[in-house]
Formats: C-alpha cells, sequence, structure tokens
C-alpha cells in the first residue's frame, strides 16, 4: 500500500494555476477597472483617453498609469490634472473591486512607447524608398 502526500499534489496544481507573475496579474485588473471607470466618470478632458497599460510594484504601493488619446502630446497637461483629481475616486474603485489589502498610490503618465510607435509608422510611411520597394510589389 502506497501512501500518497497530498500537500505535494496541492502544491503542485497551484504552482501550475496561474501562468504569469501575481505583480502581472495585479496590473492587468487595476487597468481594467481604472478603465470602467473612466468611462462612468463625466469629464470632457477624458472623452478619448485609453488606459494602455498600469504597472503595479509587487507591494502595491505604487501604480504607474500609462495613457493615450487622440488629442497627442498637445492634450497630455490637461489630461493628467483630470486623472489627478479623479485619482481618490478611481483608488477607492481599485480598493471595492480587487479587495486586497493595499491599493497603489496612482501616477498618471503618457504611454511613450505607442507613440513613438506611430512615429516609427509615419517615418516609414514617408520614406521614399519604402514607398518605392511597395510599388515593385
Amino acid at each position: 500500500m502506497v501512501k500518497r502526500n497530498s500537500r505535494s499534489k496541492s502544491r503542485s496544481s497551484n504552482s501550475r494555476k496561474h501562468s504569469y507573475p501575481r505583480a502581472a496579474r495585479i496590473s492587468e485588473t487595476v487597468r481594467e477597472v481604472v478603465a470602467e471607470e473612466l468611462v462612468r466618470i463625466d469629464d470632457d478632458r477624458l472623452a478619448f483617453v485609453t488606459i494602455t497599460s498600469i504597472d503595479v510594484d509587487s507591494e502595491m504601493n505604487r501604480g504607474i498609469v500609462y495613457f493615450d488619446s487622440l488629442q497627442g502630446v498637445e492634450g497630455d497637461a490637461a489630461i493628467i490634472e483630470a486623472l489627478q483629481e479623479h485619482r481618490k475616486h478611481l483608488q477607492h474603485a481599485i480598493a471595492t473591486q480587487i479587495k486586497a489589502r493595499r491599493t497603489p498610490v496612482l501616477e498618471f503618465r503618457a504611454d511613450d512607447a505607442i507613440r513613438a510607435a506611430e512615429r516609427i509608422d509615419e517615418v516609414l510611411r514617408n520614406d521614399p524608398m519604402h514607398s518605392r520597394r511597395r510599388d515593385d510589389e
């Protein structure tokens, strides 16, 4: 008669339960909550704002919210101001929806990675060598 150790079995099944780190799961959940709350907030400055990602540190002390908008760089100051005004409301929504011990203090920044990709795309579209290659194909 072989006695199985049930602890080792449950430990191995728990380790396979989630395929990516806890901080990444929390960041994605917080991003979803913030995006949903922005839809509910009646502020014209936030009308065309998209939350692209949120980086939450492992202790949930701080969360950096990255956004993009149709207004581009010119609208960033007004958007950051509006987001700062609604920061406490957003943090309260996070606290009630994810039920964690801590709620990260939110900081807001424009997503420069998306804007850099847009600039690269524009340069490629305007590059005469690139357009000649497309015409040859």
